[in-house]
């Protein structure tokens, strides 16, 4: 039994018998546990301090060590996004067209049967004609996949394929590891040698930049590898700003001084890889020269690279997603991840690398019991690729596929939770044309009317991380946290697993499994050393993993052995861009820079955009230009311009920038369209081309042209 407050609607705080609710006695102050929900690798763990039901305070835990007592600056600013003038706070009904943004309120019980009579009518055709579209906006296990997963099980809906940021990278580590798992984060700080490779460290994981600070006191060399000079970049003691998706080419001319210096650790080699032999004849076609011409840098740093990695021990790499975001990612981590294999660095602590955490927490993690695929009952329905989202909305019934399948129904009903695809997905100009059509039912889950919400017929008012409980693991550390509700839920709201009950309910589904509350669905998340009970106790648990996990092998492949030679993929390989002038060389006259588009510091992928306090400090969107390039385009600082190819445009500010190397433009993003000057962001000019592996979207593989524009207010 749950004690509850004195209005006997909200559960007392779990760490302390207090009640959550706006009947608290005036100038009580509490502390309740909490976790940050974002797209993150740090997954820190909170402090909410509340006074007379009011979040006031959000700190760092400084008992949770990931966390080291440092909050990101967006995140210590979440108060102002639970209490935003703008937050939606109550169900919205679309009253004018799509897009404007033009809405009326109504209740919870109009909005609830509405959108279940327009799903049940559709699925009675084809349950497939309905699509779930969510991402990270939570990485919680319970507001991000759980009781939404049932339902749309339980409906038969088209699945999707969650590509849009990590899975290149997450095949490629699985296809070479078997699965997502690196070294301990906190031994970074013992490394002597640091490769930050594809990461602005500072900006979007600030706490392994404490170590790697930690380490470069101890007398540690830290190179960062990047085509952008990021903040990481500017306290490295090298930057090599190689072009973008050239990674692979790089990981190869280091193999290839590996070989011929005779730096290899034949012994690890031998007893703890399989197919090195195919690899090793591929690496000798790639001397420095080779390599550093494809990627744009100096033979010598390639030899000085290599030099350093062989003799500076231990080694490690911290590998970011920003370098698998190209046609080629896949095929450049899986060379990257075998590095560590050809110098022993696994036999360190401190040596090997580190791209993702996050499967070391599958076998404790029981999605399963969470998303209930069983409910599927033996049906199965198409996958919709996520990052091809603009394409497929405009797809009709049975259209015939580049590979020869059929289509399956034209999507009738969208149902956005966690996700902003109208801002994020690529090429939104196809995007925007999908999202508009008339006759596509579109319900969106949100806390603010974003560029997606704009689209909906319904919105309906979602809890922020302060007014629910979830469960979180992590893909950069090894700790399972809790996250409390602090607060009671603000207008209307309701979390995304209440909205998913109510609307289980009215589609008729009588199963036990949708009544499940939070509670219950906590309890049934984790097996083996995690329990909700630990986690309460404790806040968080840590996975007891070896702490040179790979030192004698041991990798979670079927033989235990590094994998080089994949019985899927074969022997890795660089591969050209999509566009590039070795690729399509007309296409490079005509737009001659690539282009990528990391993320503003201040933002997470659209997240944070509308928090006034930290868009101010942003300033507005800002194009980063080398001084060669905006010369030759008569371009200086501080000019509008039009970034353009055949795909579409955007505007911008330009900043003439040593941050960008000569023949790249860096758009920081992602800007709600709407907040940019012209309406567009920078994925007006993206594509929807796939990456090798994981099909995931190459934005980093995108030609581009620049040029003066007259200034237009946002």
């Amino acid at each position: 039994a749950v004690p509850l407050c004195r209005c006997a609607a909200v559960p007392l705080c779990r760490c302390a018998a207090v009640p959550l609710c706006n009947s608290q006695p005036m100038n009580t102050s509490v502390t309740t546990r909490g976790a940050c929900p974002h797209d993150c690798p740090d997954t820190c763990a909170m402090r909410v301090t509340v006074q007379d039901g009011r979040a006031i305070r959000i700190q760092a835990d400084p008992d949770h060590p990931p966390t080291q007592s440092a909050l990101c600056t967006k995140v210590s600013r979440y108060t102002e996004r639970t209490y935003h003038a703008e937050r939606v706070l109550h169900p919205l009904k679309r009253v004018g067209p799509k897009g404007s943004g033009q809405f009326a309120r109504v209740g919870w019980d109009e909005a609830l049967d509405a959108i279940a009579a327009r799903l049940t009518s559709i699925a009675t055709r084809d349950p497939q004609a309905i699509l779930p579209y969510s991402y990270a906006g939570t990485m919680g296990l319970l507001q991000g996949d759980s009781m939404s997963s049932r339902f749309f099980h339980r409906l038969g809906a088209s699945l999707l394929d969650r590509t849009i940021c990590s899975s290149a990278g997450g095949e490629a580590l699985a296809a070479t590891y078997g699965a997502k798992v690196g070294m301990h984060l906190a031994h970074f700080a013992e490394s002597r040698l640091i490769l930050i490779w594809g990461s602005n460290s500072i900006a979007s994981n600030l706490h392994f930049w404490t170590l790697a600070q930690q380490a470069k006191r101890d007398g540690a060399k830290l190179i960062c590898i990047d085509p952008r000079k990021t903040e990481t970049a500017d306290k490295c003691h090298q930057h090599i700003a190689l072009r973008p998706g050239t990674d692979g080419a790089l990981a190869l001319g280091l193999m290839h001084e590996l070989i011929v210096h005779e730096w290899l650790d034949h012994d690890y080699i031998e007893r703890h890889t399989e197919g090195w032999p195919a690899l090793r004849e591929r690496a000798l076609q790639w001397p420095p020269e080779r390599a550093a011409q494809v990627c744009g840098i100096s033979a010598d740093e390639v030899r000085a690279l290599a030099r350093d990695y062989a003799s500076i021990r231990p080694a490690s790499i911290r590998l970011n997603y920003g370098m698998q975001r190209v046609r080629g990612g896949g095929n450049a981590v899986r060379l990257i991840a075998i590095l560590p294999c050809l110098i022993g660095a696994w036999r360190h602590r401190a040596g090997g690398l580190l791209l993702s955490s996050s499967g070391w927490f599958k076998p404790v993690v029981d999605s399963a019991a969470l998303q209930r695929p069983d409910l599927l009952a033996g049906r199965q329905p198409r996958t919709i690729n996520m990052s091809t989202i603009g394409d497929e909305l405009l797809r009709q019934s049975d259209e015939l596929l580049p590979d020869g399948r059929r289509f399956g129904p034209k999507i009738e009903a969208l149902i956005v939770y966690n996700s902003n695809p109208v801002a994020v997905a690529p090429q939104s100009s196809r995007v925007v044309q999908g999202f508009a059509r008339d006759d596509l039912f579109t319900v969106v889950l949100e806390h603010f009317l974003t560029d997606t919400a704009d689209h909906a017929d319904y919105v309906l008012p979602a809890t922020t991380q302060l007014e629910h409980l979830d469960l979180h693991t992590s893909y950069g550390h090894t700790w399972a946290l809790i996250n409390e509700a602090a607060i009671a839920p603000v207008g209307e709201a309701r979390p995304n697993t209440q909205i998913f009950r109510d609307l289980a309910t009215r589609m008729g589904y009588t199963e036990d499994c949708f009544r499940d509350d939070d509670e219950a669905l906590a309890r049934v998340a984790f097996t083996g050393p995690v329990t909700l009970q630990a986690l309460r106790e404790h806040g968080w648990v840590q996975l007891p993993i070896a702490e040179a996990p790979f030192a004698e092998g041991a990798f979670p492949t079927a033989s235990g052995r590094c994998q080089i030679d994949s019985k899927t993929h074969g022997v890795p390989d660089h591969v050209d861009n999509h566009e590039c002038e070795a690729r399509t060389p007309e296409l490079a006259r005509r737009y001659p820079l690539a282009m990528i588009s990391p993320p503003a510091r201040n933002f997470l992928n659209s997240t944070f955009v509308n928090v006034k306090s930290l868009r101010d400090i942003e300033g507005e969107p800002l194009l980063e230009m080398h001084a060669d390039d905006a010369s030759a385009r008569h371009i200086e600082s501080g000019g509008m311009v039009r970034v353009h190819n055949e795909r579409g445009s955007y505007l911008c500010r330009v900043a003439v920038s040593a941050r960008a190397r000569r023949g790249v433009v860096n758009g920081l993003g992602v800007w709600w369209r709407k907040l940019g000057a012209g309406g567009t962001n920078v994925n007006e000019v993206t594509h929807q081309q796939l990456t090798d592996l994981g099909r995931a979207p190459s934005f980093y593989d995108c030609l581009v042209e620049v040029q003066l524009a007259e200034p237009v207010s946002p």
